[in-house]
């Protein structure tokens, strides 16, 4: 059976590849006539973790939705080799919608994935955010700290090789939040390029990279060394 990405025995590197899995050159995008990003290139290596922040408003989601290939960028171009996974934000959900967390997770997995190797990576996923007693509970019941767990565990089952991840850890529990750094760390160290916005201390700590945002504009680019 194939492992998730995050089981890949591989040390990090943020130079496990002389060339980029995704790179951005001089992108802007507009909407609502105003400008939200203007002229923002950036490469994405395997096996970083690069956080994007800045004040509301700096265009920090709209950068992550362009990398994600879910917003087209009004000039320059986008170049993405490698296959992603994007968990946005959290939001409210409908306690009348029938899905149950386990459901959520196996959205994750490819389509045409027969039954038995479905189960087994839904289990895996779910065994490694901690939520296998959570597998048939509603979705829409369970806390937010839950719910984004499940979403992460969705990203991991499509096996990505690059992970977008929009203010992950933002008002949840510690317990998931420390889950989920762990996770993001455990991901990079396969190889799994990470590229999340937050403006959290503890996950910028984790950063090997972040770029910082200001009216749309790349201000800052600064690198950690790695642990």
């Amino acid at each position: 059976m194939p492992h998730l990405a995050t089981h890949r025995a591989r040390p990090r590197s943020t130079t496990t590849s002389s060339s980029p899995i995704a790179r951005l050159s001089r992108v802007g995008v507009e909407f609502g006539g105003r400008s939200a990003l203007s002229d923002v290139s950036v490469d994405v290596m395997r096996g970083e973790i690069m956080t994007i922040a800045g004040p509301n408003g700096a265009g920090k989601s709209t950068l992550l939705e362009v990398i994600a290939g879910a917003r087209q960028p009004t000039r320059g171009t986008r170049e993405v080799t490698a296959s992603l996974a994007y968990v946005p934000q959290l939001v409210a959900v409908s306690p009348l919608l029938p899905i149950t967390v386990g459901d959520v997770v196996s959205l994750g997995v490819p389509r045409r994935t027969a039954r038995a190797p479905r189960r087994r990576w839904v289990a895996a996923a779910l065994d490694q955010l901690g939520i296998t007693d959570l597998a048939t509970r509603s979705f829409a019941e369970v806390s937010g700290g839950q719910r984004q767990r499940a979403l992460l565990a969705q990203a991991l089952a499509r096996t990505p090789e690059l992970l977008l991840l929009d203010e992950p850890t933002t008002g949840l529990d510690a317990g998931s939040a420390a889950c989920i750094r762990a996770t993001l760390r455990e991901s990079a160290r396969s190889g799994v390029a990470v590229v999340c916005v937050s403006h959290e201390h503890s996950v910028l700590a984790l950063a090997d990279r972040t770029l910082r945002l200001d009216a749309g504009r790349l201000t800052t680019t600064g690198r950690t060394p790695a642990p």
